[in-house]
């Protein structure tokens, strides 16, 4: 492992923290030179996700300093690699949370590769070559082509750059649940957030009926009338969930906190399914009778893969599916993560990295 290889010769400029003290301050540093199976991204805007916060801070003890965040990277090719046909210079690119993986497993041959063993991140990760990963928080990054995706034309880079991140994670389980193709279903989405709010429009859009449940009342009327919710239930009150015990086909958890899944298993129809996406820091309470009186499924999702990740960006495209997004400058980074801590964003910060101010791509 080292921060950087004899092949890391191009000097970023790039943000970074240095310690768990939650604070990012500029970082200059070196990336690889363009490979035969890399592209070269001049990154023009970066999403904030929640996970950004957990590394910059230490929160699961795997940090590794100093550590540039970001993984909802959006930018545009400069350089394409010799062995890179799929691509070229000018194309609208992302990146998401993929850096690298074995290549030779089960999963990476059928396009499960976010869950080999071996997967590395696209910051905090080890590379193929040994080095460090750095993320989106930077001016450029070069990226194995086989973890790069196309961005509609339609979608504008600011806008689409949370959906690398956030989009994948809500998108994957839905289709794993059969959602994109069977109209009709009642599906609940626990939270409002980054990834909440990107559901429940992905939800609207493949034709079901969406119900949010929230610890805030005061998100009913942004979820009905700004998202499209059809139902809203807050989870604290508790008439309010009795009438809503077996009344939903499939469940995506989105939240982060801390918080019990007993009661909204109770939301599930007899055989229905939840699904956690959301990455609490402390273990997270099941009771285990809604379990057995329900027949009830409670799984886990991880972001998506590769294809899924293309399959969802090309989705957003057809519906004009976009993240709700706050612009900020670079130097509003430790602003911005002060606010995310306390939820304080509508829906995703994303980082205007080269400057260009809303965009018009």
């Amino acid at each position: 492992m080292a921060l950087e290889t004899p092949n890391h010769t191009q000097t970023v400029a790039g943000w970074a923290a240095y310690n768990s003290s939650g604070k990012i301050a500029p970082y200059i540093f070196k990336r690889r030179e363009n490979g035969m199976n890399d592209v070269t991204i001049e990154v023009m805007y970066c999403g904030i996700c929640h996970t950004d916060l957990h590394y910059i801070k230490n929160d699961w003890g795997i940090t590794m300093y100093p550590v540039v965040p970001g993984h909802e990277i959006t930018g545009v090719i400069t350089k394409v690699g010799s062995n890179v046909k799929n691509f070229k210079v000018g194309d609208k690119v992302g990146v998401g949370c993929l850096a690298a993986s074995c290549l030779e497993c089960e999963f990476c041959k059928n396009s499960q590769e976010n869950y080999c063993d071996q997967i590395q991140f696209t910051y905090n990760g080890i590379f193929w070559d040994g080095s460090i990963t750095y993320g989106g928080y930077s001016k450029m990054i070069v990226a194995d082509h086989r973890y790069v995706v196309h961005v509609p034309d339609n979608l504008p880079l600011d806008a689409a750059a949370p959906l690398l991140c956030a989009g994948i994670t809500v998108f994957s389980p839905m289709k794993d649940s059969q959602l994109l193709n069977s109209p009709g279903k009642k599906v609940g989405i626990v939270g409002l957030g980054g990834l909440g709010h990107v559901a429940v429009k992905m939800a609207k859009a493949f034709g079901h009926h969406v119900t949010v449940i929230s610890t805030s009342p005061s998100k009913e009327k942004e979820a009905r009338e700004r998202l499209g919710a059809d139902g809203f239930i807050v989870s604290s009150n508790a008439e309010q969930m009795q009438r809503g015990k077996r009344t939903l086909d499939v469940i995506l958890d989105t939240v982060s906190a801390e918080h019990s899944l007993g009661s909204i298993l109770e939301l599930l129809k007899v055989n229905g399914t939840l699904v956690v996406v959301g990455a609490p820091d402390r273990p997270i309470e099941l009771p285990s009778f809604p379990l057995i009186f329900g027949k009830r499924i409670v799984k886990g999702s991880m972001t998506g893969s590769m294809k899924d990740t293309q399959e969802m960006m090309d989705v957003c495209g057809k519906h004009n599916i976009t993240s709700d997004v706050e612009i900020i400058k670079p130097d509003q980074i430790n602003e911005a993560l002060d606010r995310l801590a306390r939820n304080d964003v509508r829906y995703r910060f994303v980082i205007d990295i080269a400057g260009t101010g809303r965009s018009k791509l």
